[in-house]
């Protein structure tokens, strides 16, 4: 269970966004919707433990976030939460293995072979295990992203903008590859994006005027 409860967002003390309390049960999945401007990345940052809020607080499994040392949360973070971002983040000059092995050991969690190749096949992405991420296409990085995603079983799965340069078809396949992960991983998932076309794929949405 995610709450987020009173929190808002103060920048240069001039402007304050404030967000409605939200609270994301588990395995729920949940469309975060607004427009460029309307705070949608300040709320994503403070979602992931990026950015400590002005007021308010967030907690998750009942883990207040904030109140954790920055040693503690970059930790909880790795273990708990997936951001897949609108561009892979891999490093080139490793293989896909070696950057999912990366993910494991940067949230201080043993190496499992087991674990990856269970991943990379549930994404049809096995045979590419040993390619580097400039052998691989645009769609082939995507899923990739999401295997590292969820490769530790985070809590929430986040999506920043994963359809914004897609057309229909592909924009509906990265949708669904999304809720297959969380659901086989069992993770709360949130899609942050101002696409309105994905809008119907979800039966829950918490929206930004």
């Amino acid at each position: 269970m995610i709450n987020l409860k009173s929190v808002s967002h103060s920048y240069n003390s001039s402007y304050t966004i404030r967000f409605k309390d939200w609270t994301i049960a588990d395995g729920s999945q949940w469309l975060l919707l607004g427009e460029s401007g309307s705070g949608k990345t300040t709320l994503l940052h403070i979602l992931t433990g990026i950015l400590k809020p002005s007021a308010g607080d967030l907690t998750m499994d009942e883990v207040s976030l904030y109140k954790l040392s920055p040693k503690a949360l970059d930790q909880y973070r790795g273990r708990h939460i997936g951001i897949v971002f609108q561009r892979p983040h891999l490093i080139k000059s490793l293989t896909i293995t070696e950057n999912l092995l990366l993910a494991q050991s940067l949230a201080k969690l043993p190496e499992d072979h087991k674990r990856i190749e269970e991943v990379l096949e549930s994404l049809d992405m096995i045979a590419k295990k040993k390619s580097y991420p400039n052998q691989l296409s645009q769609g082939q990085l995507q899923r990739v992203s999401i295997a590292r995603a969820v490769i530790n079983k985070p809590s929430l799965l986040i999506a920043d903008e994963p359809t914004s340069s897609l057309d229909d078809k592909n924009a509906l396949s990265v949708l669904e590859l999304l809720m297959q992960q969380s659901a086989l991983n069992q993770s709360t998932l949130v899609v942050a994006t101002h696409d309105k076309r994905v809008k119907d794929a979800f039966t829950h949405t918490y929206e930004l005027k």
